[in-house]
């Protein structure tokens, strides 16, 4: 490798060293520090570059592809503010176990706290939201530091990438010059090959992973606590990049146990619904004067994130099973604290041993009263003549052509998708950023999971969503993304129609439900795409045309919050009713 001068030798043995490692893309901000590692990426053959205007959106758009891939999209930018930019999406990268490389330039350490321009506090800027932080040395044209350099590449992306994956910092000082123009003497005669290129083709450091898994001791005794008349297996949000979909349906056939699938569990779509009882309607069913008169169940596993579903945690929560939260870095993610036992191994994995161990006889009224109460309300969801935002939930998760990847905005629509995406053979792949669940970057999240795959993306969002992050969308032209995008605009915070304050007038409209009174159309012409406003009937006929036509569309379909709250009340009404009857 050459080099002009050692800021470029540093940034280019950095860049080289991730290469090795598999990294095929990389997103940059534009900003001056950052130049030697713009350079760097920049100039390398075998690394994708997504340039963002937007450092938030940056965050999101990587965290999106590493939502959708499992490998990490670094992400570059300057000193200052620019990295603090980054925060929001360090923070669901985190929460949410998605592999992420921050890599923040900034002043050499004796401009710090001076008051020089551009210059914060980046030291720990993300406080303990990251795996691995670690200040960087000043680029030195030196054998040992070069050796370090390479090391430092190889441990980070496996802090990022491990069983408990999530962000890792890497803060970079640069003294000018940032370009790279020619400086005599900078970089010494004599370093070696190995110094300079690395060890062959190789990464410098091979980082073997591994998975936790139970003692052959451990496994039996877990296999005989699960041996059982009545259990579940309750998937909620799937790490990156998913469960295997065939282990956890073999052991719901070992089992016998019904598997409740959150819609961002990987289970509630695919061919193994063909032969594998899957439930998604128990938001609606799971309903105290219901499960009164259920027996409780003896046993419950629990695989991924805490459930999309309030009522089904409230309901795990009631029943006096033994429950067992499977988790591969032995934390704790279940906030009713009702599990009885924490399992620390991949979900996956264990799945595959404990199938070939469980022999169970389920007891087939058990099994009966999910099934039912399944067929209760889809039958129900049929009959429903009024229109409501559900139906738009229901319609993406029909309609979407195979394979198609759905990503889908927190509040209201990851909720609808919850009830109302009946689980079905179709191939669907549904994320969405529920580690700290909020709305902020989901445009951008959803776009960098398009880019990283050649299925059909649909983004199933809310106005305010899609308002707070209107400028992910300049990704569509710049970056060459495709999708269809769902707008269902309530006109304001449609989900605090659900919370107790919506009967205090004031504060409810002003300060709760903020209506915003926006039109959306002209984002048509700012970025070049198409935008269509249709009523609920129409919606079917409109999305299947976007999906079967190249190009980016917007699909708004106006709501009325209030009203879709009452359908969906009298649904679950009519839903408990008939199974209390």
């Amino acid at each position: 490798m050459t080099a002009p001068n050692r800021n470029a030798l540093w940034a280019r043995t950095f860049v080289d060293e991730l290469a090795r490692t598999g990294i095929d893309a990389v997103c940059i901000a534009p900003g001056s520090r950052s130049t030697p590692l713009t350079e760097a990426f920049d100039g390398h053959d075998d690394i994708e570059t997504f340039s963002h205007l937007d450092e938030r959106s940056a965050a999101y758009f990587a965290l999106g592809r590493a939502r959708r891939t499992g490998d990490v999209t670094p992400i570059v930018c300057t000193s200052g503010t620019a990295a603090a930019n980054f925060h929001p999406a360090v923070i669901e990268a985190s929460q949410s176990r998605v592999p992420m490389l921050v890599l923040t330039a900034d002043r050499p350490p004796e401009l710090r706290d001076s008051g020089a321009n551009q210059t914060i506090d980046q030291e720990k800027l993300y406080g303990d939201a990251v795996r691995w932080y670690k200040d960087m040395p000043e680029p030195e044209a030196t054998e040992r530091k070069l050796r370090s350099l390479r090391t430092t590449a190889a441990r980070a992306l496996a802090e990022a990438t491990g069983a408990d994956a999530g962000p890792v910092h890497l803060n970079f000082p640069f003294r000018k010059p940032l370009e790279p123009t020619a400086v005599e003497n900078d970089i010494p005669d004599g370093l070696s090959a190995e110094a300079l290129d690395g060890r062959g083709d190789d990464p410098y450091v091979k980082t073997t992973g591994g998975v936790p898994e139970l003692s052959e001791d451990n496994l039996r005794k877990l296999a005989d606590e699960l041996t059982a008349d009545r259990g579940l297996i309750v998937a909620g949000p799937a790490d990156s990049p998913g469960f295997n979909t065939e282990a956890i349906a073999a052991l719901a056939h070992a089992t016998g146990f019904p598997i409740v699938a959150d819609p961002l569990s990987g289970l509630r779509f695919g061919g193994h619904t063909r032969t594998t009882t899957v439930l998604g309607g128990y938001d609606a069913y799971l309903d105290e004067r219901v499960t009164d008169d259920w027996p409780d169940p003896e046993v419950v596993l629990r695989l991924g994130a805490s459930p999309t579903s309030k009522p089904l945690r409230k309901y795990l929560a009631r029943t006096d099973a033994r429950q067992y939260l499977v988790d591969p870095a032995g934390r704790w993610r279940e906030a009713e604290f009702t599990a009885t036992n924490l399992v620390e191994a991949e979900p996956s994995v264990l799945a595959w041993r404990l199938s070939q161990l469980v022999r169970n006889r389920p007891d087939s009224e058990w099994n009966q009263l999910w099934t039912d109460a399944e067929e209760t309300h889809w039958d129900a969801v049929d009959a429903e003549t009024d229109a409501f935002e559900g139906r738009v939930a229901a319609a993406v998760s029909d309609l979407a052509p195979e394979p198609a990847t759905v990503f889908v905005s927190n509040s209201m629509p990851v909720r609808d998708l919850d009830r109302f995406a009946r689980p079905s053979t179709k191939a669907r792949t549904v994320l969405g950023n529920r580690g700290a669940s909020g709305i902020d970057g989901i445009v951008s999240s959803a776009l960098g999971a398009g880019s990283a795959t050649t299925d059909h993306l649909t983004l199933l969002t809310g106005d305010l969503a899609y308002y707070h992050d209107m400028n992910g969308l300049l990704a569509l032209g710049r970056l060459g993304v495709d999708a269809t995008i769902v707008l269902v605009n309530n006109d304001g915070g449609g989900i605090f129609h659900m919370l107790p304050i919506e009967e205090f007038e004031p504060p409810f409209t002003d300060q709760f439900k903020t209506p915003h009174g926006l039109d959306f159309a002209p984002t048509a012409d700012l970025y070049e795409l198409s935008f269509e406003s249709v009523e609920m009937d129409d919606f079917r006929d409109a999305y299947t045309e976007s999906v079967a036509t190249p190009g980016t569309d917007v699909i708004e379909v106006r709501t009325d919050a209030e009203d879709s709250h009452r359908v969906r009340d009298d649904l679950r009404k009519r839903v408990v009713d008939a199974l209390t009857d």
